[in-house]
């Protein structure tokens, strides 16, 4: 049997090798007749540390998920303060589109961003009304800074989106129909009728959304021949030939 000496002993030991391991610290040498910390107090200081760093590390996860246009310190942003009435807030560039007599031959856009329209600044929205003529495409591209809400107001619309994964979501809309193309990701638009012409209007959670042209990007910004042809598999005369196509 072992004695009281010899098993004090070894129990010491085993507890400073799991202290030693679990809590990083140095152990401590226990004399016989020494009383054991408790060690529940340590145990719940970690927990409440873990705690912490969770909640703290989801609400740094919803901020970045509800991250948009920065959000302003005044009702409104205006270059001068001092000249301000309703016509600042008044966009008037949308009225062609009532005096319109003719639908355009080519897909065409037109934008009420804070570029051409100043007093969205700040305000985290923006508009743009969309014609598509007969088999007219918008081509595949982004918007980095928002999402896009889309409202079919006439004729029909073929449309899609990939997501991260790779994966197509497409959609067949007719008129009073809306879509939503989540932010950041590459879509498209498509007027498959061959006879009659498309109009939708979208509405943009950024007074400057940006767009990227998927076709634009890749083939009229001088990236080399080279990259390019590796990049799709193919040969420079190819590439050569869809840059011809966007010039």
């Amino acid at each position: 049997m072992l004695d009281s000496s010899t098993l004090f002993t070894l129990i010491n030991n085993k507890k400073q090798n799991v202290t030693t391991k679990l809590l990083g610290i140095s152990p401590i040498n226990y004399s016989a007749g020494t009383t054991f910390p408790n060690f529940s107090n340590t145990a719940s200081r970690i927990s409440t540390m873990k705690l912490l760093s969770l909640v703290l590390s989801s609400f740094v996860i919803v901020q970045i998920a509800l991250a948009g246009d920065p959000d302003i310190l005044s009702d409104f942003l205006v270059p001068n303060q001092n000249n301000v009435d309703g016509s600042f807030f008044t966009y008037t560039g949308m009225r062609v589109l009532v005096n319109q007599s003719t639908f355009p031959a080519n897909f065409t856009i037109l934008k009420a961003s804070m570029v051409e329209f100043p007093a969205l600044n700040g305000q985290s929205v923006s508009y743009a009304v969309l014609q598509y003529p007969a088999s007219s495409l918008n081509p595949p591209h982004t918007h980095p800074r928002a999402a896009e809400l889309l409202f079919l107001v006439d004729g029909s619309l073929e449309v899609g989106f990939v997501d991260t994964t790779n994966k197509l979501f497409t959609q067949s809309l007719q008129a009073g129909d809306m879509f939503i193309f989540p932010k950041g990701l590459v879509h498209y638009q498509y007027n498959a009728d061959p006879n009659n012409p498309a109009i939708a209007i979208s509405s943009f959670g950024s007074a400057n959304a940006g767009t990227v042209s998927l076709p634009k990007t890749l083939f009229a910004t001088n990236i080399d021949d080279t990259i390019l042809a590796k990049s799709f598999k193919t040969d420079v005369s190819t590439i050569q030939a869809l840059k011809a196509g966007l010039a």
